[in-house]
Formats: C-alpha cells, structure tokens, sequence
C-alpha cells in the first residue's frame, strides 16, 4: 500500500489518517481507556475535555489582557524626573 504525507496527514487507499493513526487504532486507544477509566468516568473526563478545549480556544481568539505600552502614568512620572 502507497501513502503520501501532507502536513500532518497521510492519505492512504483507506482515507486520510491525522499523525498516522487510523480507525482501528483509535478503536484500540478507546477499548483500552474505556477499560483504564470504567465506563462510569469516561463521562467526566469528556466533560473536562470539553472544557480544557473550550477555554483554550478561548484563550486563542480574546486578545492579550496584559497591556505593554507605556502608558500616560509612565510618561507623567518620567516627565516629573
């Protein structure tokens, strides 16, 4: 079987596989955390993955709160000098 890698993708005859996992592996990583976790967690830990990715996204798009730029205090005190 031939694959050609793009960015972070390889696409294959079976479809495109992001880092070069495919379904079944997938298949595997989900049986093995489901034994791991029990079902009863799974729902908790989708929930706080839910949230880490919500406020990371959040993070992302809001700008910068911390202001740089010297401001009219600095160049009052800087003029008093």
């Amino acid at each position: 079987m031939r694959t050609q890698q793009v960015g972070l993708f390889h696409q294959s005859a079976f479809g495109e596989k992001m880092f070069g996992i495919g379904m079944p592996e997938l298949i595997v990583i989900l049986l093995i955390v489901l034994v791991l976790f029990g079902a009863n967690r799974l729902p908790e830990i989708g929930a706080g993955l839910g949230k880490a990715i919500r406020g990371f996204k959040k993070g992302i798009s809001e700008p910068s709160e911390i202001d740089v730029t010297p401001g009219k205090d600095e160049e009052k005190k800087d003029k008093k000098h």
